[in-house]
């Protein structure tokens, strides 16, 4: 696992499928997605390494509920005194109450979706606070939270408008480019997300898979939207 500085508060966490972000106000630290199950060691590693106090992160925010965003969120929160945030529509699939949903998957995405399920399942997990749309986080200068059903009922993105920057989840992805990304619930719905997420115009873009974009973040956000 790398950890990659994008601004000086800004990291990514970059495991070997997908990844998670570290977000840094004076001092505290905000977790965006928690890797894999049994990560927490090298996040807590990664961390260190970067000159940065792991017993300072105060919150994790989910932006689903799948288990390569989920996995370590609840034994950081149990080694450090964390929060963990998740929508209300994913809250009861992340504590292990329902199933995950499935993906209404196209012919391609078939072995993609495959290879991802290499990666351990989560366990149940608590969630501390159900979010909603339009809610401040405490963080980041007044990050706020972006409903975006359709790669889950329960998906959200998070917004630090002051900073210009948007964590997508997995609504986008990053793969030569900015791309609709894969394995949706509703795939219609998780489009119209899309264009919701266009319209807030970040100049640094965080996905859950491909690498962040911080050169004409807009432009290519609105151009993956217009389809």
């Amino acid at each position: 696992m790398d950890l990659v500085e994008i601004t000086p508060r800004l990291y990514m966490l970059r495991f070997s499928i997908g990844q998670a972000y570290v977000w840094r106000d004076d001092t505290e630290l905000t977790l965006i997605d928690a890797g894999w199950v049994g990560s927490a060691p090298e996040i807590e590693s990664a961390l260190r390494g970067a000159g940065l106090d792991p017993s300072r992160i105060r919150r994790i925010v989910l932006t689903h509920c799948h288990r390569d965003h989920v996995g370590s969120a609840q034994e950081l929160a149990d080694r450090f005194g964390a929060e963990i945030l998740a929508h209300a529509l994913d809250a009861p699939v992340i504590r292990g109450e329902l199933p995950v949903p499935e993906p209404d998957l196209l012919d391609w995405e078939l072995p993609l979706y495959e290879h991802g399920l290499t990666v351990p399942e989560a366990p149940p997990t608590r969630v501390d606070r159900e979010v909603a749309d339009g809610e401040e986080l405490g963080f980041g200068d007044g990050a706020v939270v972006v409903h975006t059903p359709g790669h889950t009922a329960g998906s959200i993105a998070v917004h630090l408008p002051r900073h210009g920057v948007l964590f997508t989840g997995d609504t986008v992805a990053t793969d030569q480019g900015v791309t609709f990304g894969v394995f949706h619930v509703d795939r219609a719905e998780a489009m119209t997300s899309l264009g919701r997420l266009a319209e807030l115009r970040p100049s640094v873009l965080c996905c859950g898979h491909g690498e962040p974009v911080t050169a004409e973040a807009t432009e290519q956000l609105t151009k993956a939207a217009a389809g």
